[in-house]
């Protein structure tokens, strides 16, 4: 019985350090991808369209790193379903799981619209300049990152803070400016340029949080059981 219930707080003590490394590794992914992308690609969707042309090793770099973060945020998004345990809400928990999934699949179809931009152009540039493909692609890529998938992601702080207060995930005040953090991006559609790294810097500071307060509770004796978890 004694191995058996070693191995229960093992585990339990693994999940949250496990989650919190994953949100830290989409975090960075993220952030470093959305700023190569904001420095490569201009605010407007009615840009001529040099930066094809000009930035195309940056944009595929910053493509390149979006499918490690999507891997890193499903991670992230299933240790902390597990951890919800049976304290879990099941309408919040639906709502959480849900706009995750929206955000991810959106980030993913705006990431792919601009692959084929730069395939498409590098095939044949000017004619693929002059058939309207173009503002279509790039209004469509455009739309999906910075109008929907910040809408999801500002739903998925809301969910995940809701969470937080009553299950004890993390500090009420992380939660509350989960809550403005979240009301912004629902609010910004289009208005701020920098805007989406909004959510990678939230997600990177609640998961360094709960890293380090896993580890400073491994180290109160009685109690680690229980550990904070994202």
């Amino acid at each position: 019985m004694e191995e058996v219930k070693e191995a229960v707080i093992a585990a339990r003590i693994r999940a949250p350090r496990a989650g919190a490394v994953a949100g830290i590794l989409f975090s960075i992914l993220l952030f470093i991808s959305l700023v190569l992308i904001r420095l490569s690609v201009p605010a407007s969707p009615a840009d001529p369209g040099t930066w094809l042309s000009d930035s195309a090793k940056s944009i595929r770099l910053a493509l390149g790193l979006l499918p490690f973060a999507g891997i890193a945020f499903l991670w992230f998004m299933g240790v902390l379903r597990d951890q919800m345990g049976e304290d879990e809400d099941r309408f919040f928990a639906t709502v959480f799981l849900g706009s995750g999934l929206l955000f991810l699949a959106m980030t993913f179809a705006s990431s792919a619209a601009t692959g084929g931009l730069l395939i498409a152009y590098e095939a044949t540039p000017e004619k693929f300049m002059d058939s309207g493909t173009y503002t279509f692609a790039r209004t469509l890529g455009y739309e999906l990152a910075n109008v929907y998938a910040l809408r999801m992601a500002g739903v998925f702080m809301f969910s995940t803070c809701t969470l937080a207060i009553r299950i004890g995930i993390f500090p009420r005040w992380m939660a509350f400016l989960g809550y403005a953090l979240g009301l912004f991006l629902v609010l910004s559609i289009g208005r701020f340029g920098w805007a989406p790294l909004v959510f990678p810097s939230w997600s990177l500071v609640v998961s360094v949080y709960v890293l380090f307060a896993n580890f400073r509770r491994r180290g109160v004796p009685g109690r680690t059981a229980i550990v904070p978890t994202l």
